[in-house]
């Protein structure tokens, strides 16, 4: 199975923008979705965002309200997550799955990125 890797996280103020990277090493067939979730501490992983290979069609969580964009490159075999408007509650370890289907991530799962957010 093909193994994801995150990248793109960090320390940035509240109203700050990170954009996220998921690279695997692998070539991504996925037919159903793939894309984000993220665990905060002291809290179970929870889905974030995730959106169709071979389309346009994107899902998010209720939290996003439009503040998150989930997108991908076919020819960069890369999924990203553009975090806009970062608030302290979005502090996380995110990781990508590369196969989601009902909002469950059934894919291997990698390391994640850290993102903190300072008010």
């Amino acid at each position: 199975q093909v193994q994801p890797v995150e990248s793109g996280g960090g320390l940035v103020q509240a109203g700050r923008s990170l954009r996220l990277s998921c690279s695997p090493s692998g070539r991504i067939f996925s037919s159903r979705a793939m894309g984000w979730f993220r665990q905060a501490p002291g809290k179970g992983r929870e889905f974030v965002a995730a959106i169709r290979w071979s389309g346009p069609t994107t899902y998010y969580a209720d939290f996003v309200q439009g503040r998150f964009i989930v997108s991908r490159d076919k020819a960069k075999n890369t999924v990203y997550l553009q975090l806009n408007n970062l608030k302290p509650e979005d502090t996380a370890v995110y990781y990508c799955n590369l196969d989601v289907s009902g909002s469950v991530g059934f894919g291997s799962w990698g390391q994640g990125t850290q993102v903190t957010v300072s008010s």
